[in-house]
């Protein structure tokens, strides 16, 4: 189904605006007026889930570090991270951010919104944690030294599977990256086979097709994803993603892997893979904005949240995350969690990619939107496009050397032409729009819009040229 630019747009411009309208909803429902009146009510700035957050606010609020810094309430308050800057800036009290991954927190510090962290309780808990895993950096420093952000916990990003559906269909069970766009997999269709989300509502699945494009190289990464999306169905989420794999809508699901621990818990049959060498461990930040009123209130988050006992949140079989403190296992709840514990040296181990945080962050916003421009609107088209030509290689109208040109042709960088010049997505190019795909509402309907006419006439044609072959 070919959907028009101006429905499109329409469509985004109510999204950003219920993401907004969200982000003060929480601001007004979240607080308590006595408290407001008694103490220190503190906001934070988050992408964590509602059951992480629950168990956060109360876990410190009746710690000492609440108590001693006076803090009675805590307001989360939630908004995509594209109106993360937007949200600080409209509501100008905001103290914390928590969450979200590196490139939230690296596109604040760049553009000024965080406050060095020199507490001494703080720098002393930021010590235990090493400054980097993997390649990966946990804590991000401003040119003087001094500390921008520190992560709260790791994650690594993998494939989550249901071992009987897989059964049930004959697929093989999923190892890498490139096996979720194996033509294998298109014997499903139109069923879907891989749940994944659309970028522009996920950070951890757009971190995915960073780690992809990095993985394979550019022009290679979006051909993978074009057969991984071919293979499956854009969600509205990551939450969304992994919902359709626990309603049997799907057999796989790519996800954090706090989502993969969790549905192994839950579910008999769900495994979570870390496509060996393919991975990356990502630490995630808190921060201290410049628009805080109370510091002392908010470094006691910062520092409950960096001490063992505010780890401890992360062991909870409802959240199932990774620390980054490794003393937590030491502790009562530490030794009842072996999983997590045998998670985290399995992933230590598991070095993957040579992920460059800096190219990611240069094309995160121009990326996320060419990836639905081109991977999810038109989605009805690849699919038909991607079904035609995995018939034509299963009947032997054409060889396999054929059907990999055609792959490649499926999901090379889209080319167009701008005043007489042909353009084509490159990294490059993506790092030039980005800030202004960011920033200029009007520029990036404009260029989605071309992006995705130009991907629905590829397909369109790739589908004509084998039915009539």
């Amino acid at each position: 189904m070919h959907v028009r630019p101006r429905v499109v747009a329409a469509l985004a411009l109510v999204a950003l605006l219920a993401a907004a309208a969200s982000a003060l909803w929480l601001v007004r429902e979240g607080g308590n007026s006595e408290h407001q009146e008694e103490g220190v009510v503190l906001h934070i700035l988050t992408r964590h889930d509602a059951t992480t957050l629950m168990i956060a606010r109360e876990a410190f609020l009746s710690s000492t570090f609440a108590r001693e810094a006076g803090v009675t309430d805590v307001v989360f308050i939630k908004p995509n991270p594209a109106l993360w800057k937007d949200t600080i800036d409209r509501l100008g009290y905001l103290d914390v951010a928590w969450g979200g991954g590196p490139t939230a927190h690296n596109i604040l510090a760049d553009d000024g919104y965080l406050l060095p962290i020199e507490d001494e309780v703080v720098l002393t808990e930021a010590s235990s944690i090493p400054d980097s895993v993997g390649g990966m950096p946990l804590k991000r420093f401003d040119s003087r030294g001094r500390l921008l952000w520190v992560a709260t916990s790791m994650s690594s990003f993998g494939i989550i599977v249901n071992e009987p559906m897989l059964e049930e269909y004959g697929l093989p069970s999923p190892r890498l990256w490139e096996d979720l766009a194996s033509p294998e997999l298109a014997k499903l269709l139109p069923k879907p086979a891989v749940a994944f989300s659309r970028s522009t509502q996920s950070g951890s699945h757009t971190r995915i097709y960073q780690i992809i494009l990095q993985k394979f190289g550019w022009d290679r990464g979006w051909v993978v994803l074009t057969g991984i999306a071919a293979n499956g169905r854009p969600y509205g989420g990551s939450v969304e993603a992994l919902s359709a794999l626990e309603a049997g809508e799907v057999p796989i699901a790519i996800g954090i892997d706090f989502y993969g621990y969790t549905a192994q818990i839950e579910r008999p049959g769900v495994r979570y893979v870390v496509p060996y060498n393919e991975s990356i461990v990502g630490g995630d930040p808190v921060s201290l904005l410049r628009t805080c009123r109370n510091r002392e209130a908010a470094l006691a988050f910062i520092r409950w949240i960096l001490s063992v006992d505010g780890q401890k949140i992360w062991l909870d079989r409802r959240v199932n995350r990774l620390p980054v403190r490794t003393e937590v296992f030491d502790t009562p709840e530490g030794r009842e969690r072996p999983d997590l514990k045998a998670a985290q040296e399995m992933i230590l181990g598991n070095v993957g990619i040579r992920f460059n945080e800096t190219r990611a962050r240069a094309t995160y916003f121009a990326t996320a939107y060419y990836f639905d421009a081109v991977l999810c609107d038109p989605h009805d088209a690849l699919v038909s496009a991607w079904s035609a030509m995995v018939k034509a290689l299963g009947s032997g109208r054409i060889s396999r050397e054929e059907f990999e040109e055609l792959w490649w042709e499926l999901g090379r960088p889209i080319s167009w032409e701008e005043n007489g010049t042909v353009l084509t997505f490159t990294e490059e190019y993506a790092a030039s729009v980005n800030r202004r795909m960011r920033d200029d509402p009007t520029f990036a309907s404009k260029m989605t819009s071309i992006w995705r006419e130009a991907a629905q006439r590829r397909y369109e044609e790739i589908a004509a040229r084998l039915s009539g072959g």
